[in-house]
């Protein structure tokens, strides 16, 4: 079957707003028999100072397997079950990077961060420098945004006290919203920023665009075409993008250098990014066909972990879900389409060829 026919092939057997979906209970149990060998009972994470050459260092958490035993752990505003700074268990490991969205942090995805660990991959998750809930003087540098991925991944392959445990030939991206964009550039998309001014001019009451003004960075020259080209890292062979923001920059020949496998989120009712000028145009644009879901019932949101009671009367307009839609229950089949992508396409060479 055809990954784009997928939407159809999926159709639940009871409403979608109901119940997780067939598939998505298929790829939990390809998930449980794919990860049986490698998966573990318990969670390590880290959080690491990632030093940038004439930058302020970037902040990572790195979950990853382990066989220490947990506690609760304080991350943020939230609550994990991870043994902090243990050893990591097992060689080989696969290693994901997460970009989170604009006004984001390394936590915005911490429960697909668990899944994968607790599958066996290395997760590194970074708060962008200048873009996140903290800070946003940068957003408009959208540029700068793979650079900071690249800083990363050097440090996770050479400098992190573990590096040595990672299989730098299986690595990954997961990107939401604009590290959607920052995931897409990493695999080898050029981005011609300069469709972003024309395209604010048609369309000014789109969000991504009113937010463009706020938040326009006066002290930069005007962004030139193929700005993001520099971002390219060929380390990346795989990569899982949520609702992407600017897909529209990549359209109609800008993703003709991708040849790693893609999958693809799209909401349904994603009012932030509304078809069809983002994951649509993604999709358009991909010389291969990406693995393509769409996501009935769903908001732009809905691909963050689920909010805490807190966090839900702190930022209502983040947390908030559709009618009949559990983002919790959708995160069950997300995580699980998510981590078992991965493993099919990150998987070891003597896995490959049985």
């Amino acid at each position: 079957m055809r990954p784009e026919n997928m939407r159809h092939a999926c159709r639940p057997v009871l409403p979608a707003r109901l119940i997780p979906t067939l598939c998505g209970c298929l790829a939990l149990a390809l998930l449980l028999t794919l990860g049986a060998g490698s998966a573990h009972a318990a969670i390590g994470f880290t959080r690491l100072s990632v030093p940038v050459s004439n930058d302020v260092p970037l902040e990572v958490g790195v979950w990853y397997p382990t066989n220490a035993t947990t506690a609760a752990h304080t991350l943020g505003s939230f609550e994990q079950d991870v043994a902090a700074d243990a050893p990591v268990a097992g060689t080989q490991l696969p290693l994901i990077l997460i970009s989170h969205g604009t006004g984001g942090s390394l936590s915005s995805h911490r429960d697909t961060a668990q899944a994968l660990a607790q599958a066996g991959f290395v997760v590194a998750a970074l708060t962008h420098t200048g873009d996140n809930y903290q800070d946003l003087s940068r957003v408009a540098r959208i540029a700068e945004r793979p650079l900071q991925i690249r800083a990363v991944l050097n440090y996770m392959l050479a400098l992190w006290p573990a590096h040595a445990r990672i299989d730098a030939e299986r690595i990954g991206i997961f990107g939401f919203s604009a590290g959607g964009f920052t995931a897409l550039a990493a695999i080898g998309g050029q981005a011609d920023l300069g469709k972003v001014g024309p395209h604010c001019q048609a369309h000014p009451e789109e969000w991504s665009c009113k937010y463009l003004r706020e938040h326009a960075d006066t002290s930069q020259p005007p962004t030139a075409p193929r700005a993001a080209d520099t971002g390219w890292d060929k380390r990346i062979k795989s990569a899982v993008v949520a609702a992407p923001a600017l897909g529209y920059v990549f359209a109609p020949d800008g993703l003709a250098r991708v040849r790693v496998p893609l999958q693809l989120w799209r909401a349904d009712e994603d009012r932030i990014l509304p078809k069809p000028y983002f994951a649509d145009a993604v999709r358009q644009a991909s010389v291969a066909p990406p693995e393509y879901h769409e996501v009935a019932g769903a908001g732009h949101y809905d691909f963050l972990a689920p909010c805490t009671a807190a966090q839900a009367a702190r930022v209502p307009e983040i947390c908030a879900e559709g009618e009949g839609f559990s983002r919790e229950r959708f995160h069950q089949q997300f995580n699980a389409e998510v981590v078992a992508f991965f493993q099919r396409t990150l998987a070891a060479p003597q896995a490959a060829g049985k």
